[in-house]
């Protein structure tokens, strides 16, 4: 309920309340009046849905950042750096943290501000679905950590389709990864 969301936070009831409004409308509660909120479990279809928007604002975005890709690649690496430390430690959320802001520095070197906040919202929805299959299945991190190394090595080369087909593999690959822990 409300109050024991600002008991537990330590907050007034209004600040709880104006939080549970705005993730009913990011559809990821549903509150009950008088009742209290109930966090909404992932669907096959959002997964579906989230996965494909994000293929097409990442491979636009992956398009759009080549002909400044010298200066992502050092960004991405320093991403891709905390995504191990992540890994050594079994910070799962944390890990997955690192591979949000991987991403989201590609999409934000598009320059592109809408784009950007609407990936955000994407992100926060597969952040939320992807911990627990990460949490049950750690090996997924290496996974992840070498897919985001050939994506960087991609950039140190010279083709843009192959930067793009890399993005597109690896979303599917989360894809499926997503899908098998559901």
């Amino acid at each position: 309920t409300e109050g024991e969301l600002a008991t537990a936070v330590g907050v007034s009831r209004t600040p709880v309340r104006e939080a549970l409004l705005r993730l009913e409308e990011s559809g990821l509660v549903k509150l009950y009046p008088k009742r209290g909120a109930l966090v909404l479990p992932v669907l096959p279809q959002e997964i579906d849905d989230v996965l494909e928007a994000r293929e097409l604002i990442e491979t636009h975005a992956a398009a759009k950042v080549w002909p400044r890709r010298t200066q992502l690649v050092e960004s991405l690496t320093r991403r891709v750096e905390e995504m191990r430390q992540h890994r050594r430690a079994g910070d799962a959320k944390s890990f997955l943290e690192a591979d949000r802001a991987f991403h989201e520095a590609i999409v934000g070197a598009a320059g592109n501000e809408i784009l950007a906040k609407l990936y955000n919202s994407l992100r926060d929805r597969q952040v939320r679905m992807g911990v627990p299959g990460i949490e049950m299945q750690p090996a997924r991190m290496d996974k992840s950590i070498t897919a985001h190394q050939e994506l960087i090595d991609a950039l140190d080369g010279d083709s843009v389709e192959r930067f793009r087909e890399l993005v597109v593999t690896h979303i599917n690959e989360a894809a499926t990864d997503l899908r098998s822990t559901r």
